[in-house]
């Protein structure tokens, strides 16, 4: 009986260790863009904290959706992605599109702007927040944007990928952005964190 107990006790034992590693293993690492605590609203109206991405390969841009040069290239090198991602690893992907003119994209426009452009499926993510969690969020990305009138802003064109940690991967910058060097890096990602 002596001997049962002692193999059940070692048995929690080991099993409590390994619980312990599986928590350990979730943690944010601290280059994470989770440790970001900002709230952010999608176009659901839903409101969410940038670690409710975790899980996930996250290929993101910021734009602003009354845009009429940059910002449909980079809509469409985002569909782009997204068509070129294989459909088995599509569920692994969120594609971010972060709002940079939080007055005019609130989450009812920016579900119209998914709809007109058929960016609805679960894949598809917009976020908008106010202005000190917009810049916080662009200076982590280190893009740089300015509002130049009532209407416009002047800004970089970066398309970033993450990790499901959170972890920066690979940025692409320009109007002649790579899109199957995206997706490689995407699948690759995916491929790795499964």
């Amino acid at each position: 009986m002596k001997i049962l107990s002692l193999i059940f006790a070692s048995l929690l034992l080991f099993s409590a260790c390994n619980n312990h590693e599986k928590k350990v293993s979730k943690e944010i690492p601290s280059n994470s863009i989770f440790n970001l605590t900002s709230q952010w609203q999608n176009q659901n109206g839903d409101t969410l904290l940038l670690k409710n991405l975790q899980g996930k390969t996250l290929v993101v841009v910021m734009i602003y959706t009354t845009c009429k040069s940059a910002c449909p290239i980079l809509v469409s090198k985002m569909k782009d992605i997204e068509s070129k991602i294989s459909r088995k690893d599509i569920n692994d992907v969120s594609l971010v599109l972060v709002s940079i003119d939080p007055e005019t994209d609130t989450p009812p426009f920016l579900k119209k702007f998914a709809e007109t452009r058929k960016m609805t499926e679960p894949q598809w993510v917009f976020l908008t927040s106010n202005e000190d969690n917009t810049n916080e969020f662009a200076n982590v990305l280190s893009m740089k944007f300015k509002k130049i009138s009532p209407v416009d802003f002047s800004h970089s064109n970066i398309i970033s990928v993450f990790n499901p940690k959170g972890q920066l991967v690979s940025q692409e910058q320009g109007l002649e952005i790579n899109v199957d060097k995206i997706v490689e890096i995407v699948t690759k990602t995916v491929k790795e964190n499964k």
